[in-house]
């Protein structure tokens, strides 16, 4: 191949082959970018894409005029090789190396398209000599003559009534070109047959991939509706998040101003306790002086006086017993509201 066919061309490159099963997946024929070059064979005037991967060749694709390249990404693309029976995928480091080899296998696809051309006119100039020289042989063909003898042994009559036998030369060469014009007809006529048997195959790839694609696109639309309805619970689970950290935070308000009531109504309470201690021990003393006094006399107007005070005095204390009392269920109250306060912000 170094003595025949030299680089004209050469990238790196991840290769794939269509997988031969499903004609789907992508079964790559290398584990990481390889040269792919593009060789020219000057012997049978051909063009090849050549890939190695160590000593093993994973492409050797003759370039014909009827090749496509097709970019299906960024960094891919693609082509059918028939004679392979398979389609060759390259995978590209950047979109500019993947449109240089792209613009080289167009350019080389139509050197090959005007290489066969040339070759086919080659064959019909080569073919036309042939067909004359065919047609000279037939210009002596065997006559009656050559058969019975020499013009003078024949009779003068015969001689008279015989008519001249018409030249094949006349027919020989249209009918030679004809048929090899047949011929190149018939070769046309394969070599469309063979590109709509190829169109016919791609139709029917296509057909099945626009399928698969309907099928994807619906289940994209499934999915794009689920996320859709995903994002609308979303909000109107953000929009009451929002009210509920607004309702807490009257709570938490609320809370505030009931610590700060109970506060003061503990104050309250602390400085009632302390008027009720106080009150005992007037209690004890007003005891202490009613007994002295029943020992003087109940009966005597100091004694009276003294009476009518200690009940002045009981009526003042059953007083401070009342408030303290209702003070009392206050405080009671508010230990309820801190109470629920402290397991609402445990839940």
């Amino acid at each position: 191949m170094q003595q025949l066919e030299q680089p004209i061309f050469s990238t790196r490159a991840h290769v794939f082959q269509i997988d031969p099963n499903t004609k789907k997946n992508w079964v790559p024929t290398s584990k990481h970018a390889v040269t792919v070059s593009y060789f020219y064979d000057s012997t049978r005037n051909v063009y090849r894409i050549i890939s190695l991967d160590g000593s093993k060749a994973i492409i050797n694709s003759t370039i014909t005029p009827n090749m496509t390249f097709t970019k299906t990404s960024q960094k891919f693309g693609q082509w059918a090789d028939s004679r392979a029976n398979t389609v060759y995928g390259l995978g590209f480091s950047s979109e500019h190396h993947l449109s240089k080899f792209a613009e080289k296998f167009q350019e080389f696809k139509e050197a090959a398209r005007l290489a066969k051309e040339k070759s086919q006119e080659k064959m019909e100039l080569t073919s036309t000599p042939s067909q004359e020289s065919a047609g000279g042989d037939l210009q002596s063909p065997l006559t009656p003559e050559s058969i019975n003898g020499t013009d003078d042994e024949r009779t003068p009559d015969v001689t008279q009534n015989s008519e001249p036998r018409p030249e094949p030369t006349q027919n020989a060469l249209p009918f030679s070109h004809s048929s090899a014009i047949s011929k190149h007809w018939e070769a046309e006529l394969a070599t469309l047959k063979g590109n709509n048997a190829k169109l016919t195959a791609a139709l029917l790839e296509s057909t099945a991939n626009v399928k698969q694609w309907k099928q994807q696109l619906a289940a994209y639309q499934e999915e794009a509706e689920r996320l859709h309805k995903r994002v609308t619970e979303l909000e109107c689970v953000s929009s009451q998040a929002n009210a509920v950290h607004t309702h807490k935070s009257e709570l938490n308000q609320t809370i505030q101003e009931l610590e700060e009531t109970l506060k003061v109504k503990e104050e309250e309470i602390e400085r009632l306790k302390q008027e009720i201690d106080n009150a005992r021990e007037l209690q004890e003393q007003r005891d202490s002086l009613t007994q002295k006094l029943q020992v003087i006399g109940h009966f005597s107007f100091p004694g009276l006086l003294i009476h009518a005070s200690s009940l002045i005095f009981q009526k003042l204390l059953d007083n401070f017993i009342y408030v303290a009392y209702h003070h009392r269920r206050s405080f009671y109250k508010l230990s309820l509201v801190n109470y629920f306060r402290n397991v609402y912000f445990l839940t």
